[in-house]
């Protein structure tokens, strides 16, 4: 076994040479055990064994309580400078910020139940196949994106590093449903079916929006810098959409000049890279398919 005895020690050099980026910063599992005392506030009764600690309102504080503890530890670690923070390390305001995080977050937690009840009665009334706004909270994987996309967008507002796309990247694991955490959406959301929906950091999305599988909100170009040939970040690159808009199946809109108007029906299979006027209908011609018998071999269209 001397090749483990030698891969072993150029590691340990290689270590001891470079400080390791992530030593010290969340952990996934960490991420998702807060996501589960979330939504078990959230959703008392809906989501997971956390949610038997949010009975009366002595088990809903303590399991608020345990909430801000936990989010303030992982706070602490996010606001570390390996995860963009500027100048030297501080960890007594790092503390304190996290604490004020932490604060913050949990006295929006009544804000966020409210919109996200919203979400789950838009997706009952909007696909026949519910039968209650309960399998939608429990069964949806269009509801448990948008759940954990609206908590990591509270964080993401705060300006907590890391934590937001740990938990959008969770969401995306279980769902197939890419949402960045900075995207912006209104109340009354609904994603059917959802694998394959991709909503990039800088959409605007209006309320009572329903998107279908396979949608794209996606950039069509990358700004570069003139020097260094880096892409520029923070720019708005990706589409927005207004009020009372359908997206059907596989969708793809691109640009941060894209701006669907309001009550607009964009078909399946579309590809938009301009804006479209309120009240629009667009879609793609029809194919012309080709039908082959077995019998005799000949084809019809």
């Amino acid at each position: 076994m001397n090749f483990a005895a030698e891969a072993a020690a150029r590691l340990e050099a290689g270590r001891a040479a470079r400080n390791c980026p992530c030593k010290g910063l969340p952990r996934t599992v960490g991420v998702g055990a807060l996501l589960g005392r979330v939504m078990a506030v959230l959703f008392p009764g809906c989501s997971g064994a956390a949610a038997s600690h949010a009975s009366g309102k002595e088990g809903l504080e303590r399991a608020i309580a345990a909430i801000a503890a936990s989010l303030e530890r992982l706070a602490f670690g996010a606001l570390a400078p390996q995860c963009g923070g500027k100048g030297p390390d501080d960890p007594p305001a790092r503390r304190r910020r996290a604490a004020g995080i932490a604060r913050e977050f949990v006295l929006g937690l009544p804000d966020l139940r409210e919109i996200l009840q919203q979400d789950a009665v838009a997706a009952y009334e909007g696909d026949p196949a519910a039968k209650s706004v309960a399998e939608v909270v429990l069964a949806y994987p269009g509801m448990y994106a948008i759940t954990v996309h609206r908590i990591a967008h509270a964080l993401y507002m705060l300006d907590v590093p890391l934590i937001p796309r740990m938990m959008s990247e969770i969401a995306h694991s279980k769902t197939g449903i890419d949402i960045h955490p900075g995207a912006k959406i209104g109340p009354r959301f609904f994603i059917d079916h959802g694998t394959g929906v991709v909503i990039g950091e800088t959409c605007v999305i209006g309320r009572n929006v329903k998107l279908y599988q396979g949608v794209t909100l996606g950039a069509l170009s990358f700004a570069k810098d003139p020097v260094t040939g880096v892409l520029v970040k923070g720019v708005h690159r990706h589409p927005g959409v207004g009020d009372d808009v359908v997206i059907y199946a596989g969708a793809t809109i691109l640009g941060g000049d894209t701006f669907i108007g309001s009550g607009s029906v964009i078909g399946g299979n579309v590809w938009l890279t301009s804006s479209v006027p309120p009240g629009s209908r667009v879609y793609c011609q029809a194919p012309d398919p080709v039908v082959v018998s077995k019998k005799n071999g000949q084809g019809r269209k």
